[in-house]
């Protein structure tokens, strides 16, 4: 990209901030190429194990500084393009993306929110923190990028997110001084996409740079009001002038007294390898006063969670006006599910308490759901009652005429020793094309049943989806929507 494609303004704006010798070095930056990244899925891949070392290997990846996890890749290697992504096995994220959720560094059995979270990046490395322990909310506004953030969590084997469909202000009084951690990537006027995206430079002038720290400033008091006592929020942006950086968290640290800075960082693209981040570390004092102790009080999400105890001891969804949600209709759908689990999936009771910590069958409509909770924060129909709820937890599978079909989202947060029927193919195989293509395939004529589809990597094997076998043939049961024409 050449440097005179850069509005005027922004360049008088960075040589201002950065002064005359820096700012041309920055500004040279956007002539450089533009840096390609993805993150190791430690959900279902283990540091150091041959299934990382395979893919480490076979992209040709490098190590990325601020995120153990994290690595460069060549443009021309795609690993977008591989099956082990449809696997779940890494996300594609911009490098410089990665240190905002390090820097927040959520713990398992925490209460989180990721506020603005499409597509995906910061959740899906969230809960790679959270290890399948705790709650987190993933919130996206915008309805195709909230379904863009789903299939994210669904593939990357996320266990217990809720994705939810809300303004800012319809979370803030369902949750008030509710979560350890919030996440915050707020929309911003993009200084840092200029070189992945032409568009955001003709999209970007003075006036979009005050329109968004207005809007910052309004998203970050909903962000503040759901943070509860000593917890922490991590506010992160894209861009690079101060008015939505530094002088945004000043007006936050003046606005709230109970609110302390802990840390700041930058990566800049002419400094490291990556397209440029901001990061700011806060933290509510853990002493409140009466008014918000009361407030906190009030909120029906704000308790003790249940005792820990297997979910088909608590279904959940007391009736509600619309009929959809009833606790015989609930109980009946997991019924059914435990059922179906005890031949074709025996080893869901050791994965549950393992891999997935604890979870409330719920039913939505046929969908048959564990919806998570965290050590005080327990999500109830009533609390969700009035918002769009994209997933609500772990899909399960849906309840039908009295039977239960599994969802593609449990196949991609089992393990292949849960299932009892796995068909494992080959990484660069025919079968695997076909099957990401939707085709049926030759299995064994013992075959009968629920059958789980993998792809091999460094010995192991990983979930793709279910097949059903019969008669010496697998039905592909890939969602219509994530077959691929090809890999």
């Amino acid at each position: 990209m050449s440097m005179t494609a850069l509005p005027d303004s922004f360049r008088e704006r960075m040589i201002a901030m950065l002064g005359v010798k820096e700012g041309q070095t920055f500004l040279n930056s956007y002539a450089m190429p533009r840096t390609y990244g993805l993150r190791i899925n430690t959900l279902k891949i283990k540091p150091g194990s041959p299934a990382e070392r395979d893919i480490i290997q076979r992209f040709g990846l490098e190590g990325i500084p601020w995120c153990e996890e994290g690595f460069y890749y060549d443009e021309d290697k795609r690993p977008g393009k591989h099956a082990y992504h449809a696997a779940g096995l890494y996300y594609i994220q911009e490098p410089s993306a990665m240190s905002a959720v390090e820097l927040l560094d959520p713990q398992p059995g925490e209460a989180v929110l990721d506020l603005a979270a499409a597509p995906g990046g910061k959740t899906t490395q969230i809960a790679m923190k959270l290890n399948g322990k705790g709650l987190l909310i993933s919130n996206e506004i915008h309805p195709q990028r909230a379904k863009i953030l789903a299939e994210n969590v669904e593939r990357f084997g996320v266990p217990n997110a809720v994705v939810t469909q809300a303004a800012p202000g319809e979370l803030s009084p369902r949750f008030p001084l509710a979560f350890d951690r919030i996440m915050l990537d707020a929309p911003c006027s993009g200084e840092g996409m200029f070189r992945k995206d032409p568009d955001a430079i003709t999209e970007w002038s003075e006036q979009s740079v005050e329109f968004c720290a207005a809007r910052q400033w309004d998203i970050l008091q909903d962000a503040v009001a759901m943070l509860k006592p000593g917890g922490q929020l991590a506010y992160s942006t894209c861009t690079f002038n101060r008015e939505e950086n530094e002088e945004t968290i000043a007006r936050l640290l003046a606005h709230y007294p109970d609110m302390t800075l802990l840390a700041e960082k930058r990566i800049w693209p002419h400094r490291h390898k990556g397209e440029g981040h901001y990061v700011a570390l806060l933290q509510r004092k853990s002493e409140v006063d009466e008014k918000m102790g009361a407030l906190a009080a009030s909120s029906p999400a704000f308790r003790a969670a249940p005792d820990k105890a297997r979910p088909k001891s608590k279904p959940h969804g007391k009736k509600r006006s619309n009929g959809k949600y009833t606790e015989k209709n609930t109980a009946a759908a997991y019924e059914a599910f435990t059922d179906w689990a005890e031949s074709e999936l025996p080893g869901f009771g050791g994965w549950l308490g393992d891999r997935a910590g604890e979870g409330i069958p719920i039913l939505f409509g046929e969908s048959l759901y564990l919806l998570p909770f965290s050590t005080e924060l327990q999500l109830t129909p009533d609390i969700l009652a009035g918002l769009k709820i994209p997933r609500a937890g772990l899909h399960l599978g849906d309840y039908k005429k009295g039977r239960f079909q599994p969802a593609h989202a449990l196949a991609m947060a089992i393990r292949p020793a849960d299932a009892a029927l796995t068909w494992t193919l080959k990484p660069d195989s025919p079968e695997l094309t076909a099957y990401l293509h939707g085709d049926t395939l030759a299995v064994p004529a013992d075959y009968r049943g629920w059958c789980l589809v993998t792809v091999e990597c460094g010995g192991g094997s990983f979930p793709l989806g279910w097949g059903k076998a019969s008669g010496g043939q697998l039905k592909n049961h890939l969602p219509k929507g994530l077959r691929q024409l090809s890999v």
